[in-house]
């Protein structure tokens, strides 16, 4: 399988992930009840902040994941915890199905990850999970994340987690 990002478009693409974000199984992606609408206004914010990136992953050319790369220095975890240079912030979510693939999100997340490390000013990718999400506490722990602590955020308790270019590829055996 081969995965590869393009930009999201929000009024183009808010159709396609509206059932992604209000799916019950992305509960932690926090759109429950969304409207296509809320959808198309949420995403517009994010195009029009010059500190957050949305894309769309296409695995085999199928439009299957929303990731979101931004810079913790001005989203997300201002004042939460000292950035260093090279911090990218990340969200990942993979589109639900009727017929899941053993494997697919791990190979989505480590997908992700190269994607964001192909960028060399990237040095460390900063995760902040709702504390309950265990599953990707797992997959975050597969591609090289080491949870910090947790820290309380205004619609969540989250596992702040670090990976750097060097845990994750000692996490997937192959190096970028």
């Amino acid at each position: 399988m081969t995965v590869r990002f393009r930009p999201l478009d929000p009024l183009a693409d808010a159709e396609l992930i509206h059932p992604w974000v209000t799916h019950p199984k992305a509960a932690f992606w926090m759109m429950q009840g969304a409207k296509l609408q809320d959808v198309e206004r949420e995403y517009m914010a994010i195009a029009a902040n010059p500190h957050h990136d949305v894309f769309i992953g296409l695995v085999d050319d199928e439009p299957a994941v929303l990731m979101e790369r931004y810079d913790p220095r001005h989203v997300e975890l201002v004042g939460l915890y000292e950035p260093r240079p090279g911090d990218v912030g990340m969200h990942f979510l993979v589109a639900p199905t009727d017929t899941p693939v053993h494997g697919f999100t791990r190979l989505v997340i480590t997908a992700v990850m190269r994607e964001l490390f192909d960028d060399p000013a990237t040095a460390r990718v900063v995760v902040e999970p709702d504390v309950r999400n265990t599953a990707v506490h797992a997959l975050n722990a597969a591609v090289g994340f080491v949870p910090e602590r947790e820290i309380r955020k205004p619609e969540k308790d989250a596992l702040l987690s670090f990976c750097t270019r060097e845990q994750f590829d000692a996490a997937v055996g192959a190096a970028l």
